[in-house]
This record gives C-alpha cells, sequence and structure tokens, in this order.
C-alpha cells in the first residue's frame, strides 16, 4: 500500500472544485480544505475526512481514498446547498485531472447525506467519493 498519493489528490480535488465556475457562481471563495472558524459565508464548502484502503497489484502501488466534500449552508432549505451539492458531484465524478504525483484511475460517487446540523438552522450536505489511485514512485 502507498499513501503517497494523498496530498496530490487532496491538492487536485481541492483546484478543481476551486477552478470551476459554476461552483465558484454558488459559493465564490469559500472553498476550504478544513472546516472554517470565525465568521464565514451563508454558503461554503469544506473537504473532509479521508479513509485509504490498499489496492496494491502486480503492476505496483495503489490505494483507494473515501473522502467527503461538504456543503454548510445557513440558508433557508436545502435549496441552494443541493445546487452547490449537484455541481460538486458534476465537478468530481469521472474526472480527468493530473495529479503532482501518481495517477488518478478513477473517481466516483458513493453517497450522500442531508440534515439539519444538530439544535441550528444550518444545513448541511456530506458527499462521499471513492478514488483509485496509483504510486508512480
Amino acid at each position: 500500500m502507498s499513501y503517497g498519493v494523498s496530498a496530490a489528490l487532496q491538492t487536485a480535488v481541492f483546484q478543481a472544485l476551486s477552478n470551476d465556475l459554476t461552483l465558484q457562481g454558488l459559493v465564490g471563495d469559500a472553498i476550504y480544505d478544513a472546516a472554517p472558524t470565525g465568521l464565514v459565508s451563508a454558503l461554503y464548502i469544506s473537504l473532509g475526512p479521508e479513509d485509504v484502503t490498499d489496492a496494491s497489484d502486480k503492476t505496483g502501488y495503489g490505494a483507494y481514498h473515501e473522502f467527503s466534500v461538504s456543503v454548510v449552508a445557513d440558508t433557508a432549505g436545502f435549496l441552494l446547498a443541493k445546487e452547490a451539492a449537484v455541481a460538486i458531484s458534476d465537478i468530481l465524478v469521472d474526472a480527468d485531472f493530473a495529479l503532482s504525483r501518481g495517477k488518478l484511475v478513477f473517481l466516483t460517487f458513493l453517497s450522500a447525506r442531508a440534515r439539519h446540523a444538530q439544535d441550528s438552522d444550518v444545513r448541511r450536505i456530506d458527499l462521499r467519493f471513492r478514488a483509485r489511485v496509483q504510486d508512480a514512485y
């Protein structure tokens, strides 16, 4: 197994989300690789937890990366949050972006969970994706 592609994958995902004009139109530059603190916009995106398992085979090292991207909104209703979630899914599913280390074999959607944050009017959608990568080192 290799965890060597993890930073390259996170960077590529962050850049793909940050550079998409549709998503920019919805959230501006409110895309974070960690949940923000202090004052934040009414709608933002945060990269979340990641679980990695071995996918090495006779051709070399590889891994499955299951990671979350969260949409957080304090707007009435889920509509704006869902529009952002759809944009994220459109950007990432079957993505074909280059990595600074290794190779992205595939990236697919696994699940989504939409809910109210506990005891507040905040809405949150957690999207879960799976990426298969090969390490080129």
